[in-house]
């Protein structure tokens, strides 16, 4: 799943591809909200991505269930 972040006073939003679901990250949102600290989400290929959590503006939550495209689709093609 991707996970989107908008941050107040950013230009450009985040894009975070997880394997944590839609409810855990709001969980952990709610309780960085809480405690008035870092949101941390953690990317499917172990990369972190912190934001203080009173500035996350909105998250959007995507199924990524398509294959993104590259080279594997240009040789499937070819075939």
């Amino acid at each position: 799943m991707e996970v989107k972040i908008g941050v107040q006073y950013a230009a450009r939003e985040l894009s975070v591809a997880t394997e944590a679901e839609p409810q855990a990250v709001l969980d952990a949102l709610s309780k960085a909200l809480k405690d008035d600290s870092v949101f941390i989400l953690t990317d499917d290929k172990g990369r972190t991505v912190a934001v203080p959590a009173a500035r996350v503006a909105y998250l959007d939550f995507t199924s990524d269930s398509e294959r993104k495209v590259g080279f594997g689709l240009n040789a499937a093609a070819a075939k």
